[in-house]
């Protein structure tokens, strides 16, 4: 009697959301999976963003949804099709997690934490036979390998061999892992403290790879405050307005920001990020107006000023009229060079859009998320490398953003059952019931 053929091999660079969940899709096909990781942990970008409660995914409607990715939404799309927001939730469920709709429609589970879902989902993978090694850094493609016709490559449909990949363990000993599928998923350039260093990007690009630098996204502006400004109000919120991109065209973003010692933060600014960065990159600069009291129009504005009693002072005026706070009053100041006018129409007019200027974004360490990538073009639709075959993309390593709220786990999530799936179905294999994911 012939001895049972092995299980094909998979091997996932990347502990994240992205790469976790492609290991989870993987090795419920019956593959044998080993997970890499360069930190002493898998799983930390999923802590980190829980740490003021997990925002899983967002309940808007998915034609909505899907805009939130810019430019990239055409590919974008598809993947959130394969696993949707309702998908993720049913997983977390099924790992002992149910959600729940806030009052912002961003979703999060029961225990508003990420800690118990992850414990969760890391005796999943136990469970699983998913083998993870940490401080293992992943340095590149060893050598081709594999009786395959010299490309590392089998065809025809059946077993295959991907080309094998290096990893350095800390104690700087490398292996070479020779499996029959690879899911690349090491994120992209921001916290770089969590794994996320980009580095990556040098051995694709050596590999004749297009992608596109990384910079910031969802990060805060730099703007030119003054001292005085800087040292009161650091740490103070601008609450209820909405911000819009001088000359971008596009619709205010309504939210709270936050004044920091060297600009703003906080949603409405990540929201319009590539704006700003087009901004930047044609000029340098880039003006951001900040609407006080979006819930009321020039007009309405104007009237309520024009009750000013003679004994008020400027701050009493603004904040008894119009409900301005110091730190909004303040902003007045800043954009007028501390001589904000006595006219009713005119301050009416500044309220609606108070002009801020920015001189850059703040450095990709400090950045939420990152944007550029691997360019689509050198992706297949189940992201697999074109020039590659056998090897898959997931996750932030690929060219896309998206703003807070749960669009950046949920694209994470989605690409990352895309990319197994994909894996499985070149090695002409289906998921089984037991490790069925979004189905």
């Amino acid at each position: 009697m012939p001895l049972p053929s092995p299980p094909a091999t998979a091997t996932v660079v990347g502990g994240g959301p992205a790469g976790l969940i492609a290991a989870e899709v993987l090795a419920g096909a019956g593959l044998a999976v080993t997970v890499l990781d360069r930190m002493p942990s898998v799983g930390r970008k999923l802590l980190i963003a829980g740490h003021g409660g997990l925002n899983i995914t967002h309940s808007e409607p998915l034609p909505g949804f899907v805009q939130r990715y810019g430019s990239a939404a055409p590919r974008i799309a598809p993947m959130l099709e394969a696993f949707s927001p309702e998908d993720l939730r049913a997983w977390c469920e099924d790992l002992g997690e149910p959600t729940f709709v806030g009052s912002s429609r961003r979703v999060f589970p029961q225990s508003f934490r990420a800690n118990k879902l992850h414990r969760a989902w890391l005796a999943r993978l136990a469970e699983l036979g998913v083998e993870i090694r940490t401080r293992h850094r992943w340095t590149g493609w060893a050598e081709d390998a594999g009786p395959d016709g010299g490309d590392g490559v089998s065809r025809g449909g059946t077993a295959t061999r991907a080309r094998a990949v290096r990893a350095t363990a800390a104690d700087g000993v490398e292996h070479v892992l020779d499996s029959d599928v690879v899911v690349l998923a090491l994120g992209g350039g921001s916290w770089p403290q969590l794994g996320s260093d980009g580095s990556w990007t040098d051995l694709l690009r050596k590999r004749g790879l297009a992608v596109t630098a990384l910079r910031p996204a969802n990060v805060g502006v730099r703007v030119p405050w003054t001292p005085l400004y800087a040292e009161r109000f650091a740490g103070v919120p601008l609450k209820h307005l909405a911000l819009t991109v001088r000359g971008a065209g596009a619709p205010a973003v309504p939210g709270d920001a936050m004044i920091t010692a060297e600009g703003l933060e906080g949603g409405p600014v990540y929201a319009v990020g590539a704006a700003i960065r087009r901004a930047l990159d044609a000029d340098g600069r880039c003006v951001v107006e900040l609407d006080l009291r979006p819930d009321l129009t020039v007009a309405e504005l104007e009237a309520r000023l024009r009750r000013r009693r003679p004994k008020d002072s400027t701050s009493s005026w603004l904040r008894r009229s119009v409900g301005l706070d110091p730190a909004s009053v303040g902003l007045l100041r800043e954009a007028t060079a501390g001589a904000i006018p006595g006219d009713a129409g005119a301050v009416a007019a500044l309220v609606k859009a108070v002009p801020v200027e920015t001189r850059g974004t703040m450095p990709l360490a400090k950045a939420i998320s990152s944007a550029g990538g691997l360019a689509w073009t050198e992706v297949d639709d189940a992201l697999m490398l074109r020039t590659l075959p056998g090897t898959f993309v997931a996750g932030e390593m690929l060219d896309w953003e998206a703003p807070t709220g749960g669009y950046l786990l949920q694209a994470s999530y989605s690409s990352g059952v895309v990319a197994a799936r994909g894996a499985l179905a070149w090695l002409g294999r289906r998921e089984t019931p037991r490790g069925r994911v979004g189905e």
